[in-house]
């Protein structure tokens, strides 16, 4: 057995403490302009601009580097009616029974219910499934470490990169969501991280008008 192989750091830049400074500024004035829209227009998104977006996801940080993600495009309006009807299914059953009060009065200032007309109005659907393992050419299957926690770290990269490319996300949970297996024909071991609906915002959208806390109520610095 040889030991694992290292190359030269590729691609890091020093920059100056002032740019340096202006960079963190400039991202966070960037990143706090991201909001959550659930008002979609139905325009298309143009060629690449996802595939793009879907690649920065793919250099996310991952346990062991087994980048335990995949993640399904669904464009197709007959794909997307089949998730909203299921998606709608386990939402009544959440906001009619499932769900405790207190859950329900969190989630009372966003205005959200079962209804997600956005599932066939977006342009786009991005299924977000986490494995377990994977599988190996003869069938043998290896286990993924820290699956649930690098997928979410991926996440986060392709919500940043959508963003940055000028479109819109909203974030969708359904619970449970294993009809995004049998819809997409995605394996066992693949279990359903997000669904993360893409596009433009419609004319006019809305959305709540909520703050984010300060910094320092989020970190602390000793």
């Amino acid at each position: 057995m040889t030991g694992p192989e290292f190359i030269p750091l590729p691609g890091y830049r020093e920059y100056p403490d002032a740019e340096m400074a202006e960079r963190a500024a400039a991202c966070y004035r960037e990143m706090n302009r991201r909001r959550t829209v659930r008002d979609f227009s139905s325009w298309e998104i143009p060629s690449g601009v996802l595939e793009d977006c879907l690649r920065a996801a793919g250099t996310a940080p991952s346990g062991a580097n087994m980048q335990p993600w995949h993640m399904v495009v669904v464009t197709d309006p007959a794909v997307k009616q089949r998730i909203r009807i299921e998606a709608e299914e386990e939402e009544r059953e959440f906001y009619q029974r499932r769900a405790p009060q207190e859950w329900l009065d969190a989630l009372a200032p966003l205005g959200t219910d079962d209804r997600k007309p956005f599932l066939e109005t977006a342009p786009c659907l991005i299924a977000i499934f986490a494995q377990s393992h994977g599988v190996l050419p003869d069938g043998r299957s290896v286990k993924h470490y820290y699956a649930q926690e690098s997928v979410g770290i991926a996440t986060g990269f392709l919500l940043a990169a959508i963003h940055h490319a000028g479109l819109v996300a909203l974030t969708h949970t359904p619970s449970p969501m294993g009809f995004l297996n049998a819809i997409l024909d995605r394996p066992k071991n693949e279990r359903p991280f997000l669904l993360l609906v893409v596009g433009f915002p419609a004319t006019g959208a809305t959305v709540p008008a909520i703050a984010r806390k300060p910094l320092v109520e989020i970190a602390t610095f000793v």
